[in-house]
């Protein structure tokens, strides 16, 4: 799996990121291209250019805007976007980001959403810095995007409101529940546009142990400060990291025992610490119809569990062999639904994909308790369960 992974120890603003993603393999004729579907050209001027900052070289990215008194409000830079000949990919995650930035400037000022003008972050260069984004992250394509903590910076920064503390109130806003640093850099190191950036983008604001970086990209800032004032991103491949525990396999086949006393024993063998138990049909010799009985073990109780199956079924004699569980790492969360609290198993496939289920147990008591049919159950709590795993509640 393909990771984009962002590295914020001195911030992140939208030329920064512009910079970082050319530098780490956007070509810069592709976004040139790309953003003149917008049809403002006219409006603006992109500057590229190789620098370094203390030492390390990357990639400046500068939006010049020319002079102009068009004021645009979040529909009409929606309506700009989405009127033009971009990918439907590209339009969708340039107006997520958008979509974000506005929600907390209206937040902050107490207006709606469609009321919000971008005076702060500049209309012009915003919408070159997050179109641009949104180019660069569709044309790398990665599977999955990461964030480690944001440094957000220090002092004041001088806004609408006056002079506010660091960071600007949108900021704040935009990066809730966010891991965040301060103090690092002097001034303002994370601006609105950079925030509402990784806000919409970004799957899973941990660093992933288990990466291989392939490329590594690095976006120049406009400041100087005591640590260079550098955006790092790289692209890295991710392997899923499986746990692994030795078992022990117990097999017996069974053909001369009632079908009635298989549900007993099931529960028999799980009360004695079996981790599975199941049954297979087979025809044995003789075109004899049978069941293979199988037990998953723990190392330590096969001697328990053996002596179990020898004295609870018909058979004189059991198979056993070691076998190695490769597991996924996952975890039981109590997630809130419509009927109440359920335990949900999460497993984790990757930064951002997971595999979960919610217990059978605790489905069929809401279904008793509510006197209803299992699967409309069944179907409700999932659609509560999918909502608050997809928001990280």
């Amino acid at each position: 799996m393909q990771l984009l992974l962002y590295e914020c120890f001195s911030g992140i603003a939208g030329d920064m990121n512009l910079g970082a993603l050319i530098d780490v393999g956007v070509p810069e004729e592709h976004l040139r291209s790309e953003l003149s579907l917008l049809g403002f050209d006219n409006e603006f001027e992109l500057s590229i250019s190789r620098g370094t900052k203390q030492g390390i070289s990357g990639t400046c990215a500068t939006v010049s805007c020319r002079p102009s008194n068009v004021h645009r409000h979040f529909p009409d830079i929606r309506k700009m976007i989405e009127s033009s000949t971009l990918s439907e990919p590209v339009v969708r995650r340039a107006v997520s980001i958008f979509e974000d930035l506005a929600e907390a400037e209206a937040k902050v000022h107490h207006i709606s959403r469609d009321d919000v003008h971008f005076h702060e972050v500049g209309a012009i260069d915003a919408i070159v810095d997050i179109v641009g984004a949104s180019i660069c992250v569709e044309y790398l394509n990665p599977d999955s995007i990461a964030c480690g903590p944001i440094e957000l910076g220090s002092g004041m920064v001088k806004c609408e409101h006056g002079l506010m503390p660091v960071p600007a109130p949108a900021t704040a806003e935009l990066l809730l529940n966010r891991p965040t640093t301060r103090g690092r850099v002097d001034g303002e190191a994370t601006t609105p546009t950079g925030a509402a950036i990784l806000s919409a983008t970004v799957d899973s604001f941990e660093i992933p142990k288990n990466v291989r970086v392939k490329r590594i990209g690095y976006g120049l800032g406009q400041k100087d400060c005591s640590v260079p004032n550098v955006l790092r991103v790289s692209l890295c491949e991710v392997e899923t990291v499986l746990f692994q525990e030795s078992n022990v396999e117990i097999e017996c086949n069974i053909d001369d025992m009632s079908p009635e006393a298989i549900g007993p024993l099931f529960e028999h063998l799980l009360e004695r610490g079996a981790l599975d138990v199941f049954v297979t049909p087979i025809l044995m010799k003789k075109s004899r119809p049978a069941h293979r009985l199988t037990i998953l073990a723990p190392q330590d109780q096969a001697k328990l569990l053996i002596d179990s199956v020898l004295s609870s079924t018909t058979t004189l004699g059991v198979r056993t062999h070691s076998v190695s569980k490769h597991m996924l790492p996952r975890e039981v969360k109590r997630v809130q639904s419509r009927y109440g609290t359920v335990r949900v198993k999460i497993a984790t496939l990757s930064t951002s994909e997971v595999k979960w289920k919610v217990e059978h147990e605790d489905l069929l008591r809401i279904a008793k308790e509510q006197d209803s049919q299992y699967l409309k159950i069944k179907n409700q709590v999932e659609e509560d369960v999918r909502v608050r795993i997809d928001s990280n509640e």
